[in-house]
């Protein structure tokens, strides 16, 4: 997507509704509500920030990828929780409040930790002039205008109009979902020779992140004794990401396809992981109500 309407233009714009859409559905209350399930949470940033980056990072060596599908794998696993994520969290019955409030910090925190986990893979593995060739303080900014200020907007938006803020926001998220696909499609479209080529070697990777992920999440947080609706959502949360912001960071701020393929094969693939997770929830859930 080089340099062309789509890249630098439309799948901005598109990422920031999306974002806008996501932020009339938060309050301030939101971010206040970690306070009150600190335990929840700290669970749930180490799964996320802290397990899910080192995980993809000894999958990615394990595999022995090229360099650029590499980075790419380490821009989705420091990309933050996918918007959708709070869907699956209700389709699986778990803490719909505690998914909510994970999306609005993890949102913010990642202007700064996406940077940082970038610069560190372009430099790790292809070599210390292309994480020069990225300023971290610029990307930090343009993950802002991106991310950070739509979100704040929608919030701003809900507080100030909070029942048209209700109505509008069901119409947007049903828009913005539309193009998350739309992102997707484009991205596969535009790139399908190369991601033919790559998709045998990308494929078991992506289930793997993905799995490993929610298998993780739920165990660690039923081992630090959190409610089984707690652990289901911090096991959605670290697993589900926004792929759109991945596509986004590869193809316009790093300006290389290859990059962004990882990010597109998580974003098909995480669905059939997630749903499969709320199956297994919900069949769970059924056999100990019988």
């Amino acid at each position: 997507m080089q340099g062309d309407v789509l890249s630098t233009i439309a799948l901005p714009l598109m990422l920031c509704f999306i974002m806008f859409a996501l932020g009339m559905g938060l309050a301030v209350a939101d971010f206040k509500r970690v306070l009150a399930e600190p335990r929840a949470f700290v669970i749930g940033f180490f799964c996320h920030f802290i397990v899910l980056p080192a995980t993809c990072f000894a999958l990615v060596k394990l595999a022995n990828l090229p360099p650029e599908l590499a980075v790419g794998f380490m821009i989705v696993a420091a990309c933050p929780t996918g918007t959708t994520s709070n869907l699956l969290t209700y389709l699986a019955r778990g803490d719909v409040a505690l998914a909510v409030s994970f999306t609005a910090v993890a949102s913010v925190v990642t202007i700064v930790s996406l940077p940082l986990i970038t610069g560190f893979a372009l430099s790790h593995f292809m070599g210390a002039n292309q994480a020069i060739a990225m300023p971290v303080g610029l990307m930090m900014g343009q993950v802002f205008v991106v991310v950070g200020l739509p979100v704040m907007i929608g919030m701003a938006f809900r507080a100030w109009k909070p029942a048209t803020a209700v109505r509008v926001e069901k119409i947007a998220t049903k828009i913005a979902s539309a193009l998350f696909v739309l992102i997707v499609v484009a991205a596969l479209i535009k790139n399908w020779t190369l991601f033919v080529s790559t998709l045998p070697q990308l494929a078991p990777l992506v289930v793997a992140l993905n799995v490993s992920m929610l298998a993780v999440g739920y165990t660690l947080s039923r081992l630090a004794k959190l409610k089984r609706q707690q652990a289901v959502t911090v096991a959605i949360e670290t697993a589900v990401q926004n792929a759109t912001l991945a596509i986004l960071i590869s193809s316009t701020m790093l300006k290389n396809d290859q990059m962004a393929l990882p990010a597109v094969v998580y974003g098909v693939l995480m669905y059939a992981g997630g749903l499969a997770f709320v199956y297994w929830i919900r069949h769970g859930d059924a056999k100990s109500a019988q």
